[in-house]
């Protein structure tokens, strides 16, 4: 699929009706998705009655009537919050619309919307993404590790994925776009809100550079600490794994962990650092639980290669805790220029003779050879590549 070009404050028809379910107060993803369900569709949703809600599972009459009573204001909102969104140079995506991420999709609780700065899929390939989340409050050590995989793992196709919060967070998204990598921030707060605000210029860098800064909230939400555990569910949610970087038992992160391991089926992998540290005391509890222990990017590639087989095909068991006993899904016929890439290694060949037989820019080479590698597709014979299948 070709990236799609979205115009400041458009969104589908759906995510019109979409938006306006999320702007209704005390309505969140799982509840919206049980009415749509129960009901048909979000436009049948709100072109209903109370009491037709209050006969969905779930709903009593009570709630019913408080959301039939904030319907035609939520409704009347979605041109201002359209508006309000342009203004932030962004547009929304609906649950449903093709550029919807579609490993995202595939998780509970999915966000029926989200608004994004920038583009999600530059490369129109829906790239694979490895979340690289830690502590704000973490050591020099911290950061140049985080640095050093942001900046390894984007170099070799990855998208980097991360909250854009102090220390772990911005160390990433830098060591990312220092090796030209994409990079997306998932943000606690809506777009009106550079949150922590010293990071503008690093946003604007990442949306500059082909990458993105999203959030599920209203553009106008607050960066309130209470919003903040229910993003690190999308930064799992858009990852092959996530990757723990000094995190003590306090920290976030082991929140974005635990929805990978516990709700997504997602591969965790965790960076040792000392162990007399309280810093790196969460981290060292994930290891100690079974997350794979990584010291260099290569590990990643390799964890993700053998280990993430089951979300190739966009199919995984979310509750399944160790995704490893699931059968490997049969992986699609790659398409377009990664087909044309597969084809071309029917016989053996270096990187440097694939860009010339196919007149294809080296660096996004590297990376889709990297995609094929991760799927299975392709293998590493020395220093080129061959057709597995």
């Amino acid at each position: 699929m070709s990236p799609t070009t979205r115009t400041p404050g458009s969104c589908s028809a759906t995510g019109r009706s979409l938006l306006a379910l999320t702007l209704i107060p005390g309505l969140g993803p799982v509840r919206i998705a049980g009415l749509i369900e129960g009901i048909g569709s979000p436009e049948g949703v709100l072109g209903a009655s109370a009491s037709r809600i209050a006969r969905v599972p779930g709903i009593g009459e009570k709630t019913a009537a408080s959301i039939a009573k904030h319907l035609h204001a939520s409704i009347d909102r979605v041109d201002a919050e359209l508006q309000r969104i342009a203004a932030c140079d962004a547009h929304l995506i609906a649950l449903g619309d093709d550029d919807y991420p579609p490993l995202l999709a595939s998780i509970p609780s999915a966000p029926p919307v989200l608004t994004v700065r920038g583009t999600l899929d530059p490369m129109g390939t829906h790239k694979y993404g490895c979340a690289i989340v830690g502590s704000r409050a973490c050591s020099v050590y911290g950061i140049e590790q985080a640095e050093r995989f942001g900046g390894a793992l984007g170099s070799a196709g990855l998208t980097i994925i991360s909250g854009g919060a102090r220390g772990i967070d911005t160390a990433a998204h830098r060591g990312a776009l220092g090796a030209d990598a994409s990079t997306i921030v998932v943000l606690g707060c809506g777009l009106e809100h550079n949150y922590p605000p010293e990071n503008r210029d690093l946003f604007d860098e990442i949306v500059d550079k082909g990458g993105a800064i999203v959030s599920e909230l209203p553009v106008g939400t607050a960066p309130d600490a209470k919003n903040f555990p229910a993003r690190n569910r999308i930064i799992s949610g858009l990852s092959l794994g996530v990757l723990v970087i000094e995190a003590g038992r306090k920290s976030g992160a082991l929140i974005t962990a635990r929805h990978a391991s516990e709700d997504h089926g997602r591969e965790v992998m965790g960076l040792p650092g000392r162990v007399d540290s309280s810093s790196s005391a969460g981290t060292l509890d994930l290891l100690r639980e079974g997350a794979h222990l990584v010291v260099e990017p290569g590990d990643v590639l390799s964890i993700l290669r053998q280990d993430a087989q089951h979300l190739f095909a966009g199919t995984h068991d979310a509750k399944t805790r160790d995704p490893k006993r699931i059968p490997p899904a049969p992986i699609p016929e790659p398409e377009g220029e990664l087909g044309s890439i597969a084809r071309a290694l029917a016989e053996p060949r270096t990187a440097d003779e694939l860009a010339e037989m196919l007149s294809i820019d080296p660096g996004s080479l590297r990376s889709q050879l990297t995609m094929l590698e991760i799927q299975g597709v392709v293998r590493r014979e020395g220093t080129r590549f061959a057709r597995v299948r």
